[in-house]
């Protein structure tokens, strides 16, 4: 997820974007402790993504 692409989103769209993206590391987790997860770097790239969205929801609740 680019950050460009999710800059410009409202509050309640980002923290829907969070919950998806939270739900979706919880999923992957499983997977990896079932090993049934073949591409390891989905981890690190949602847990990436998460703190993405994660900053700019608490900059747009500072800025305003």
């Amino acid at each position: 997820m680019k950050f460009k692409n999710i800059k410009n989103k409202t509050l309640n769209e980002l923290n829907g974007i969070l919950y998806m993206l939270l739900y979706e590391k919880f999923s992957l987790r499983i997977k990896l402790g079932n090993n049934q997860l073949k591409k390891t770097h989905l981890l690190k790239e949602n847990r990436r993504d998460i703190a993405r969205i994660k900053t700019l929801i608490i900059n747009k609740r500072v800025c305003k």
